[in-house]
């Protein structure tokens, strides 16, 4: 097991808030300091990262043997994380050689039940399988956007989704697209392709 030193370890704690007190993981462990460093090394980065923190990561294999970092953080912080999402996942790539880095927010999903359970209320739209699934495609991909979305039905009945990039960004994320096909495929369970559009 890996223990921190104790001020490490408070240190850290601030980028990594776990629910239920749980230990964190080496790589957690890790990406908690990296957050730390970045926001002690880098001044157009350490105002905006003051308050950010993370609540989970995990690694996902994609192809060939190469892994993807997704990091869930909470929803409330979105926005803030968004800010500046770019210029994180740059500097973390560069301490997490050979990995793409990939930010989630945490949703959670409310069943169909959900309005027996609390008395009539309706379920927010935004809670749905659907709608939580849409959301996370989007944040598997930010900040590059959806332009298009097309299902495929297989002969063996089972769907595959073909969701179009905007070619704009064909030269940054073009290298990624299988990173994203897996990240979505763990969290959803869902078949899926990412692609750019063609010239006609």
């Amino acid at each position: 097991a890996h223990y921190l030193p104790s001020t490490m370890a408070a240190v850290t704690s601030k980028k990594l808030l776990k629910k239920g007190g749980k230990e964190p993981t080496e790589l957690e462990s890790a990406l908690a300091q990296a957050f730390v460093d970045l926001e002690a090394s880098s001044k157009d980065l350490k105002a905006d990262l003051q308050d950010i923190y993370f609540v989970a990561a995990k690694e996902i294999a994609v192809d060939e043997g190469k892994k993807a970092i997704v990091i869930f953080i909470p929803y409330v912080l979105q926005a803030q994380v968004k800010k500046v999402q770019s210029r994180l996942i740059r500097e973390l790539e560069k301490k997490f050689t050979n990995k793409h880095i990939i930010f989630i927010a945490q949703r959670t999903v409310l069943g169909s039940g959900y309005s027996r359970k609390s008395k009539g209320a309706m379920r927010p739209r935004s809670r749905t399988v659907q709608a939580v699934h849409e959301a996370i495609l989007n944040d598997v991909v930010y900040p590059t956007e959806i332009v298009g979305k097309r299902i495929r039905f297989r002969l063996d009945g089972s769907k595959l989704m073909k969701v179009y990039l905007d070619p704009q960004e064909a030269v940054n994320v073009d290298y990624k697209l299988a990173t994203f096909a897996a990240v979505y495929r763990k969290l959803t369970y869902k078949n899926i392709e990412f692609m750019f559009p063609t010239k006609a």
